[in-house]
């Protein structure tokens, strides 16, 4: 995904999400990757499976797509009534009965009515499929299946909602959003099945003065702490943060503390927003989202509270840049305007990286693929009218280590006429492919300032950076502070930043340093006419076909290739295939 860090942090707040599927695509390649990112985040999920009205929709292979591909247990709720042209309404299996919609009002009004004779069998069936799934998580719904008795409408709504809540099932169902078909039943099942801000769990917290963990419970009266997920630059207003409220209660006009930061801030506005749309607020409380106006220092992933609850909300997980250009103003007078841009752009963007070439001093920026640096410079054209040329894609290589080593470093210097005096011993390992880089202190003595834990944990978040052997940036490395020498005389913090900074390069060293590439998933849909051309293409360019699936009259070929052959491979397919294959790729490892 071009854009996954939008998705990443929307999902990282939300308490519920509704997931819209294709009547006729499927489940697509993409929607696994975005399913997976809510699994990661434990976000309760409706599924609506839309497009009924269109040629080839089939609402039963989109179900049974969910449950095989993306290993859920979808329900169905609802069946559809026709299908393609004739889709003309749904029966709610809650309720029993047909619900139909007005085609020559555009859907606006809706009417119930009893099942039709040919249809009550069908209904019947996946109705009992409705309350055997239920009756394993109740024994209310238990007794009184086995008893042959009514079911309660309100009865079955509670028990969905719970095990909605519970991630035990998916509730589906099904509409054609462009008739206005089924469209009121998704809304009535955000309310009805999706969870509000008191019945999610606890979210996990770090307590930065106790150094231990711990959870925070959705309550307005406890104390604040907020999580900012997002910030965008407005040319009036600045900078503004968007906050998921987790806990107490933060007001307008007073004072925040970025606790990861150390700072303190002034809100001087809180804004509920609609889209391009606000509305002025007076407090922001726990559960809820808004803008805060007035943050200077505020970067997606900090926390906001007060100075005596220093608490720390776990943090999104973003992926590393995969490509990047070269990009330098067209005039002098342009650079200083291209830099400041630049940093409000990666600001904004966590997965938007900037930096410069320090053999040449050309500035390089850094995305997750062609789309997302095109829509970037676009931006930079024309939204920030910046005078720019911008070089050819290249690939983004990274460094790591595939051995276990710990090393210990000295460093004494005489500056200025004074000796200062270091020394670190530090514990270097390969973590799991994706799982970025880490830094722990492994130990805690109290006769140590603050400023030299800080120092040591400066230099080695900026010699992940600077990588090991070739310069590119280290992923994947977990470092461990095991030891320290300090002397108070001699002990300053720029000696140990030195000393930790030369510590974790000899250390990485010795670890067996390797270069890695990036690698894609891939996934084509094509003819299958065209399926030969399109494998022999992929196989020119160094791709290893995985499998693939039949939809219809089309194939979906999955693969993986290394980003680096990846590069003009759309226009090569619109070859081969008469431009009717498409892909998409997404970062694989």
């Amino acid at each position: 995904l071009h854009f996954t860090a939008e998705v990443e942090r929307s999902l990282r707040v939300l308490d519920g999400a509704i997931a819209v599927f294709c009547a006729v695509g499927g489940v697509e390649p993409q929607s696994e990757t975005v399913w997976h990112q809510a699994d990661r985040y434990h976000v309760p999920r409706v599924a609506y499976v839309n497009k009924m009205d269109r040629l080839g929709a089939d609402f039963h292979s989109v179900v049974g797509e969910i449950r095989e591909k993306l290993l859920a247990n979808p329900l169905p709720i609802q069946l559809p009534i026709g299908k393609e042209g004739s889709f003309e309404g749904v029966i709610d299996l809650i309720t029993m009965d047909e619900v139909r919609w007005d085609h020559l009002e555009g859907g606006q009004h809706m009417s119930r009515s009893p099942i039709a004779t040919d249809r009550a069998e069908e209904a019947s069936t996946w109705r009992d499929h409705l309350v055997d799934a239920l009756s394993e998580y109740s024994e209310e719904i238990t007794d009184l299946y086995l008893a042959g008795k009514e079911m309660p409408v309100g009865l079955l709504r509670k028990a969905i909602r719970e095990q909605t809540i519970d991630r035990k099932i998916v509730p589906v169902l099904c509409g054609a959003s462009r008739r206005n078909i089924g469209v009121q039943f998704v809304l009535d099942a955000i309310v009805d099945f999706l969870p509000a801000p008191g019945d999610v769990p606890p979210v996990h917290a770090f307590n930065v003065r106790k150094e231990e963990n711990f959870e925070v419970p959705c309550d307005p009266s406890g104390y604040p702490a907020g999580l900012v997920f997002k910030v965008q630059y407005d040319r009036e207003a600045g900078l503004l943060c968007y906050v998921r409220m987790y806990s107490g209660v933060i007001k307008t006009a007073g004072m925040v503390y970025n606790i990861g930061k150390k700072k303190r801030e002034r809100v001087t506005r809180i804004l509920r927003m609609h889209s391009n749309k606000s509305e002025p607020m007076d407090e922001l409380t726990a559960g809820d989202i808004a803008v805060f106006v007035g943050m200077k220092l505020a970067q997606t992933g900090d926390t906001v509270g007060t100075e005596g609850w220093p608490i720390l909300l776990e943090r999104m997980h973003f992926p590393e840049p995969v490509i990047s250009v070269a990009i330098e103003p067209k005039t002098m007078s342009d650079r200083e305007k291209l830099k400041e841009t630049l940093e409000i752009l990666s600001k904004e963007d966590p997965t938007f990286q900037t930096g410069e070439n320090d053999d040449t001093g050309q500035l390089i920026i850094r995305g997750m693929g062609e789309l997302h640096l095109d829509v970037l410079v676009t931006r930079i054209l024309k939204d920030f009218k910046v005078g720019a040329k911008v070089g050819n894609p290249q690939v983004s290589y990274r460094e790591s280590i595939i051995a276990k080593v710990e090393h210990e470093q000295k460093y004494a210097r005489t500056l200025a006429g004074k000796d200062v005096a270091a020394g670190v011993r530090l514990l270097v390992e390969p973590l799991e492919r994706g799982a970025g880089n880490r830094y722990e202190k492994a130990i805690r003595n109290h006769k140590v300032p603050d400023e030299i834990y800080d120092a040591v944990e400066r230099a080695v978040n900026n010699a992940f950076a600077g990588g090991i052997v070739l310069g590119y940036p280290c992923v994947d490395i977990g470092v461990s502070l095991v030891g320290i020498d300090y002397d108070e005389l001699s002990g300053t913090p720029f000696a140990y930043e030195a000393c930790a900074s030369m510590g974790f390069d000899e250390a990485c060293r010795k670890a067996s340093p390797v270069l890695l590439e990036p690698v894609m998933k891939v996934d084509i849909t094509t003819p299958k006419d065209y399926m030969g051309e399109v494998i022999s293409l992929l196989s020119q360019r160094g791709g290893i076909i995985n499998g693939s699936d039949s939809r219809a009259a089309l194939e979906v070929i999955h693969s993986q290739a290394p980003l680096a052959v990846m590069f003009g491979f759309s226009t090569s397919l619109r070859s081969v295939s008469q431009g009717r294959a498409s892909f998409s790729m997404e970062f694989s490892h």
